[in-house]
């Protein structure tokens, strides 16, 4: 019997076999090797890209949005006459409150200008043209809340008002004095005045919590939105997808994977959910516009008919993820607890399910993480923004009552002309990105803390 070398190496005085050496990398290996380097090299390359797309577009949300968590606000001190606000001097706040805005208008103009006295700034803006430096919101502040504390009125109250769009723009840098040449709103001298004011501390930029509570404004009024009103409207939206496609999309798929017969019928059904969960959002726009609105006559922009409409949309999607769950659970688990007495019903409930939750909550957590972005069935049912200017009074209205969600606000502030709108637009991004991602964080650890391996 011929020894073998232990090493697997041919001895020297034996001749090389027929495909050359063992010890030499042939013509063919250093292909195949350079091949895999290559593929490796388009591998790190490919990731690199996406990575590198990933950073761009992280820098561009959070370079545009940021600033909309921040607005500019000027302090004044404010005569509040008694002979505008409340004639008779008996503070009936019936009386105070028929005072419109245009009474409070004449009281802010007094105040710039004695605050342009007596920082000593020299300008020749008329009292009416340095209201422009404030938002058009500024007289409705005022009177606010001098309906909130009459006894106010007769005193010179510190008050600090919203600073205009354009100022907040110059403030943030988003505005220039250049680009103010073929601005009708404001002119150098009104930045003469913020500039000299912000020296002064008179003009500062703080955390802006309306931006998040509030809500839509008009046109005229940029500075004034916020996202608050639409994120509650999302939040009913996503209470109605929740209880709905909850338990129908986890009854459909226990019948489909433990209970239905293998026939034409139910594969149908299999194959036109899988085409379901393939259809644009905004076909079931359309169905939903068609049956929820038009034949049923529900309310119009109302979260009760996103929620439906969501809700269709969803279903497919949860209910692939919870059949997939279910089929993961060993056949063993099944026969073990049919082998002890267990009816089918109670094997699928007792054991097949528990053991599937995590994965069937998975998959509801990323199907309403998913509802919650779209945007183009909303707006085929009417859900855009300014439609609802404030907080529903109880749960019923937040249902029922009009109102938006975050991505058709998001939508209807990029399609404004005034700058600051686009900048809200990329801070409701911030704000919808931070609720997907919290939602997907809580997927990742429901099934880190429940998934079994097997």
């Amino acid at each position: 019997m011929t020894d073998i070398p232990q090493s697997g190496a041919f001895p020297a005085d034996r001749p090389a076999p027929k495909g050359g050496s063992l010890l030499v990398t042939d013509a063919r290996t250093k292909k195949r090797n350079r091949a895999e380097r290559r593929f490796k090299a388009y591998g790190i390359a490919a990731l690199g890209i996406g990575m590198l797309f990933l950073v761009a577009l992280l820098w561009a949300i959070l370079s545009n949005g940021l600033t909309a968590f921040t607005q500019s606000y000027v302090q004044l001190d404010v005569p509040l006459l008694e002979e505008k606000l409340d004639k008779d001097g008996d503070r009936d706040p019936a009386k105070i409150a028929k005072v419109s805005t245009f009474g409070y208008a004449p009281l802010i103009e007094q105040a710039l200008a004695d605050l342009v006295e007596r920082t000593g700034v020299e300008t020749e803006l008329a009292p009416k043209a340095l209201t422009k430096i404030l938002s058009s919101s500024a007289a409705a502040q005022l009177r606010d809340r001098v309906l909130a504390n009459p006894e106010l009125i007769g005193q010179t109250v510190s008050v600090e008002l919203l600073a205009s769009s354009r100022v907040d723009g110059y403030l943030k840098g988003r505005v220039s004095r250049a680009s103010l040449a073929r601005d009708k709103n404001l002119d150098a001298e009104h930045l003469d005045l913020i500039d000299a004011w912000r020296d002064a501390g008179l003009v500062e930029k703080r955390f802006n919590w309306d931006f998040i509570t509030g809500a839509d404004a008009s046109d005229s009024r940029p500075e004034q939105a916020g996202i608050g009103v639409a994120m509650l409207g999302s939040l009913f939206m996503m209470l109605v997808v929740l209880i709905l496609s909850l338990p129908i999309g986890v009854a459909a798929s226990i019948y489909l994977e433990e209970f239905a017969p293998q026939n034409r019928l139910t594969d149908l059904i299999e194959v036109n959910i899988s085409n379901l969960a393939a259809v644009p959002s905004i076909v079931f726009g359309i169905l939903g516009l068609a049956v929820f609105i038009q034949f049923m006559h529900l309310p119009q922009s109302a979260p009760l008919v996103g929620g439906l409409v969501l809700t269709l949309m969803t279903l497919p999607t949860i209910i692939i993820s919870t059949r997939a769950s279910l089929k993961s659970v060993p056949p063993s688990i099944r026969n073990a607890a049919l082998g002890v007495g267990a009816s089918k019903m109670q094997a699928v409930t007792h054991h097949v399910l528990p053991l599937a939750m995590p994965g069937i909550l998975t998959g509801t957590i990323l199907g309403l993480a998913q509802a919650l972005g779209e945007t183009a069935p909303l707006l085929l049912i009417g859900m855009v923004g300014y439609i609802a200017t404030n907080y529903p009074e109880g749960v019923a209205e937040g249902f029922l009552a009009p109102n938006s969600a975050m991505p058709a606000q998001i939508y209807e502030w990029a399609k404004r002309a005034d700058p600051a709108f686009y900048e809200r637009a990329w801070g409701g991004i911030i704000v919808l990105l931070v609720f997907l991602l919290a939602m997907n964080l809580i997927a990742v650890l429901l099934r880190r803390r429940f998934e079994r391996r097997w």
